[in-house]
């Protein structure tokens, strides 16, 4: 049953100007919410010093993980519900207030909630702009937009430990939020005007509170094992296996609540649906294996070949811009060709070589060697980001479109945080360092190049059997033709 409005049928179509002026926007609005994921990374220690609370630093970074991706799948469906435009605004306002909060926040425990009340706002602020792209750009002409993207997301991850350690340093910690407030305001302005012009995108579903409930519960439950286990509290004790237990039971009820629900969060139309399942497993292991890198190869930089904070710093950046290539080359590409899953499978293949050749001589090879390698993982990874959100989107019918890619968006982060979790499980356990945080147990074994060397063998292993998981899941994912209209219905099986 086709559930679009007359109006959904046959809106008015969008010129390249119109679609430019609103992708400025809702760029502004992703930069927005991936710049405050690493810009206060380089901050937190001229933060606990300021509150005189080192301890409960990491929380400043957790909160805002912990509520950011809680709420993901619940704009998605709130866009489907009211359009993403209104949605959008309210995500940047809370994000605004928020940001304002932690900037007045006078002990560590307001700027903790402070941050988790940003995380509400900024959570769903990236499948909202992949939704708007879904929403008024052709599947066939998507993935050209897919990359620029992906140059937001890795400009705001190279800008923002630099922007956030010079604000700390030589200006005030406050600095760092107080700069969302002219963005927040100025991506608003643009948003709210622009996307006036965004075809309708109304549709009368319900919202599944209870399941949201479920759902955020249980995701909440694990991001906390992920973050406290290996580090606040041993992997094998009662706290992380409560908190896996518990995320585990409410997991089991969110999958009654889909089974039995008349409408709910995740319908099964969408979970069941083929390209939706493998598009979502390569996203998750491409993207938490990026994320994963990201965090330790610094560590290995500085711990095995002894360069400095700010020459590890420009040897990551190789990773990200590979990513932007790869993003970039494979969205302008899939509309060209017909075959567009082999960009991926090809680019994924070479990724993995590369992480395998890392893995074999962690202890051999030079910068330079390791810059390019790193910069082939890079691409490989990055070929999947576009491939995988234009497939599933051009896979679900537009009513649906939010939900599908929010779920994504979800699984990309739930599997950001396993792969961080388990990579940096394999690098504890393989060097047998004990106590304290990962890089405080790195400083201490400084000198013993050899025995993280080899620890980080098995890291670059892992690494590589994750990107051969998102090459499979790739490889399962059934190439559908990619449609030539926003608004023709999608088949579902």
């Amino acid at each position: 049953m086709d559930a679009r409005t007359p109006q959904d049928q046959a809106p008015a179509a969008l010129d390249h100007a119109a679609i430019r002026t609103i992708m400025i926007g809702i760029m502004l609005a992703m930069f927005l919410s991936a710049l405050d994921q690493t810009i206060v990374s380089t901050a937190l220690p001229t933060i606990g010093l300021a509150f005189g609370d080192v301890a409960n630093l990491p929380w400043v970074v957790t909160a805002y993980l912990l509520t950011a991706t809680a709420v993901t799948p619940l704009t998605g469906k709130l866009a489907d519900i009211y359009g993403p435009r209104p949605v959008l605004l309210a995500g940047i306002g809370l994000f605004l207030v928020g940001s304002v909060a932690c900037a007045l926040a006078s002990s560590m425990v307001g700027l903790v909630l402070a941050r988790a009340l940003q995380g509400v706002g900024g959570g769903g602020l990236i499948s909202l702009a992949q939704t708007i792209i879904g929403v008024m750009v052709a599947p066939r002409e998507r993935g050209r937009y897919q990359g620029y993207f992906a140059a937001v997301f890795i400009s705001s991850s190279i800008a923002g430990p630099v922007m956030g350690g010079f604000m700390a340093e030589h200006l005030h910690w406050s600095l760092i939020f107080w700069i969302n407030v002219p963005l927040g305001l100025l991506a608003a302005v643009m948003s709210e005007r622009s996307l006036r012009r965004l075809p309708p995108h109304h549709h009368p579903h319900r919202l599944d509170l209870l399941g949201a409930l479920l759902m955020a519960g249980a995701t909440v439950a694990l991001l906390l094992a992920l973050s406290w286990g290996g580090g606040r509290y041993h992997w094998l004790s009662l706290q992380v296996g409560g908190l896996i237990a518990a995320s585990a039971a409410l997991w089991v009820l969110f999958g009654v609540r889909i089974r039995f629900a008349a409408e709910p969060l995740l319908p099964l139309s969408v979970l069941g649906n083929q390209v939706v399942r493998t598009g979502v497993v390569a996203a998750a292991f491409a993207m938490g294996t990026l994320i994963g890198l990201s965090i330790e190869i610094p560590l290995y930089l500085e711990g095995v070949l002894h360069l400095s904070a700010s020459q590890s710093g420009a040897a990551l950046i190789p990773l990200m811009a590979g990513v932007v290539v790869g993003a970039t080359g494979t969205g302008r590409m899939m509309g060209r060709i017909t075959h567009y899953k082999r960009i991926p499978m090809v680019g994924l293949t070479v990724g993995t070589l590369a992480l395998v050749a890392l893995a074999a001589g962690s202890t051999r090879v030079p910068v330079a060697g390791l810059v390019v390698l790193l910069g082939f993982a890079g691409i490989g990874l990055g070929t999947v980001l576009p491939i995988s959100t234009v497939a599933i989107q051009n896979a679900v019918p537009l009513p649906q479109i939010g939900t599908a890619t929010a779920a994504m968006n979800f699984f990309r982060s739930l599997g950001g945080a396993v792969l961080t979790a388990a990579f940096g499980a394999i690098l504890i356990g393989g060097a047998g360092l004990e106590g304290g945080s990962l890089g405080e147990r790195l400083l201490l074994h400084h000198g013993d190049a050899d025995v993280l060397a080899a620890a980080f063998r098995w890291v670059f292993a892992a690494a590589a059997l994750a990107l051969a998981g998102a090459l499979l899941a790739v490889v399962a994912m059934e190439e559908r033709p990619l449609r030539t209209s926003v608004h023709a219905a999608a088949a579902i099986e």
